[in-house]
């Protein structure tokens, strides 16, 4: 899965041939088409992999202890802004699949659970900051943060952002949803 989140990144879905992922990986193609079955296979397993290795990389060092909230939220959302190879690998693979999915109808149910998990994972951290706002308006709030993440990571990557800049960003927008939240 590392190989094929690497050709993607590097490459796109478009350009995502099986030799060369089993290149990548160091295996055959056969065994790439016995594991994922076709190219739709590998790219949901795709998928899959980049949201659970960014799961990793965005948990908070002490998972479940008791923290400031807000503190939790913002730290979850600048961990997509680190100057890391996975990362970087991870938010352009992240955005080859949704730029894909325009053209590949077949990715659009995937990548919409996967959004739709992070959009809740989002929503559940603003929740923790004010337990007593309808669900809703929570999940309101995490659409327009993960959004937003989304644009800047893909002008962060594309040189047209700077990675400080997008950081300052991204707090000044955690800050603006939690007073909007809590008028």
């Amino acid at each position: 899965m590392e190989g094929a989140a690497r050709v993607i990144a590097r490459r796109g879905v478009r350009g995502l041939r099986m030799e060369e992922l089993a290149a990548e990986a160091g295996v055959s193609t056969a065994l790439i088409y016995y594991h994922f079955k076709d190219r739709a296979g590998t790219l949901r397993h795709t998928l899959e992999f980049i949201s659970d290795r960014a799961d990793r990389y965005t948990a908070g060092e002490e998972e479940g202890a008791e923290g400031d909230a807000r503190q939790d939220l913002e730290q979850t959302l600048l961990l997509e802004f680190q100057d890391a190879p996975e990362v970087r690998e991870n938010s352009t693979a992240w955005g080859e699949l949704r730029a894909s999915a325009i053209f590949e109808p077949g990715l659009r149910a995937d990548l919409a659970r996967a959004t739709l998990a992070w959009i809740h994972d989002v929503a559940d951290l603003l929740g923790r900051i004010e337990p007593t706002i309808p669900a809703p308006e929570l999940t309101a709030s995490a659409e327009r943060l993960t959004g937003l993440l989304e644009g800047l990571s893909t002008r962060w990557l594309s040189g047209a952002l700077p990675l400080a800049h997008a950081r300052e960003l991204v707090s000044e927008a955690v800050a603006l949803e939690i007073d909007r939240l809590t008028r």
